[in-house]
């Protein structure tokens, strides 16, 4: 995502078939199963919410890092887990999306889906939707890449249809997930932007881990980091790391401020 162009630069160099490992890219990569880009209208990457989907908005300044990292799908590390919890982890994911499928980021659209059982859905300019559904286990995703265009034994149990629970939908509720929204934008104006939101949300995470800051002042490390950004994209790896350096003493110096 930081430095996706320079990266798919390489992959189109050198004729790759790239295979995400991610869920829900992966999910993406076996719903379009050979489609054209051309004949994609949309992709959607499904979010869990966090374990802060229903929780008042004013009472999110006060919440704990414990709190932070309880996702009530998934188990996964402290960092992912609080990007879970501000959907940054999502905004991420739009960008990484856009890169790896060619897709605008109009094409690319986020829905909360609070059972985690569709890792993501494709609609085709025919107007059918191809769905990935499982078990939110990633040894699923890591099997199909390991041993792409085979499939193995990955020891996880598939879906009980008749044990499955309702599937419900709902976009991401406006003003819940600023993070979410920065990513957006950082998506749309390019540039140096995508690296600098990754390496200053990085920044923030740790800070809110380490109690120096509240959970709601990460997206306004990330914002205020992003101040005066320049347009000009990297173009080299070189010139990514440099400009990840940056931002991150750039977030510090933010997060010293608050």
């Amino acid at each position: 995502m930081a430095g996706g162009r320079v990266f798919m630069d390489v992959v189109r160099e050198h004729n790759c078939t790239l295979l995400p490992v991610d869920s829900e890219h992966n999910a993406v990569f076996q719903c379009i199963a050979g489609a054209e880009v051309a004949d994609i209208e949309n992709i959607v990457l499904t979010a869990s919410g966090g374990p802060f989907r229903e929780t008042p908005v004013a009472e999110l300044e006060d919440v704990a890092p414990a709190q932070a990292i309880a996702h009530p799908n998934w188990v996964m590390g402290p960092k992912i887990s609080v990007d879970s919890a501000t959907m940054m982890n999502k905004g991420l994911e739009i960008m990484e999306a856009a890169w790896l499928f060619n897709l605008t980021s109009e094409q690319v659209r986020v829905m909360i889906h609070p059972q985690s059982l569709v890792h993501a859905l494709v609609t085709l300019r025919d107007g059918s939707t191809m769905a990935h559904l499982g078990p939110p286990d990633m040894r699923v995703a890591i099997a199909h890449a390991l041993f792409y265009p085979h499939r193995r034994e990955t020891g996880v149990t598939a879906l009980d249809l008749e044990a499955c629970p309702a599937l419900s939908w709902a976009p991401p509720e406006p003003g819940r997930y600023p993070c979410l929204e920065l990513a957006r934008q950082v998506m749309e104006s390019g540039g140096q932007a995508p690296i600098i939101l990754n390496a200053a949300n990085e920044v923030a995470v740790e800070g809110f881990l380490a109690e120096r800051i509240r959970f709601t002042q990460i997206a306004v490390v990330v914002e205020e980091s992003l101040q005066g950004v320049s347009g000009a994209e990297a173009q080299s790896i070189e010139e990514v790391l440099a400009i990840d350096r940056d931002a991150r003493e750039r977030a510090r110096a933010v997060m010293k401020s608050l």
